[in-house]
């Protein structure tokens, strides 16, 4: 019994220590991809005014036209767009080479280090004592002397 208590202990420290890192890895991924874009953006510079049509949890949608007049309005979204409400005229920056590529203007990417930074801290302050409490009962459990087996009745 005890055995298979340390292998479920075990198993439950390699989930969580994966969980943990793997939502490390995509936030410090999730930094360097803003970094990225902001690069991009800043590489080959347009800017214009942007109407926002639609505010949802997951993305903001705009639409802007371009100096060649052509209407975009980028699937994805527009990058850093807190405080945006529907309807709202705002000033954007965008990848001449990658329209579709924007950001509102003045905003950076030093804007996500504050949420993926706590993210990454609550994440380990909840892993951390986790971790340290079920190697703990691993230990506690191997070091438990094994019960004396039952003699069969005759």
């Amino acid at each position: 019994m005890a055995a298979r208590s340390v292998k479920a202990r075990r198993i439950a420290w390699f989930a969580v220590l994966g969980v943990a890192v793997l939502l490390t890895v995509m936030c410090v991924s999730l930094v360097f991809a803003a970094f990225r874009n902001d690069s991009a953006i800043e590489a080959h510079l347009g800017t214009a005014n942007a109407t926002v049509e639609s505010v949802a949890f997951d993305r903001t949608i705009i639409q802007y036209q371009t100096p060649d007049g052509i209407v975009h309005s980028p699937a994805t979204g527009v990058l850093y767009p807190s405080g945006l409400g529907a309807g709202q005229l705002v000033a954007i920056e965008y990848d001449a080479t990658n329209p579709d590529l924007t950001r509102v203007a003045g905003r950076t990417a030093t804007l996500t280090l504050l949420p993926v930074g706590m993210t990454v801290l609550i994440t380990w302050l909840v892993a951390g004592p986790s971790l340290w409490w079920l190697r703990r009962l691993i230990k506690r459990d191997r070091s438990a002397p094994a019960p004396e087996p039952v003699p069969a009745k005759a």
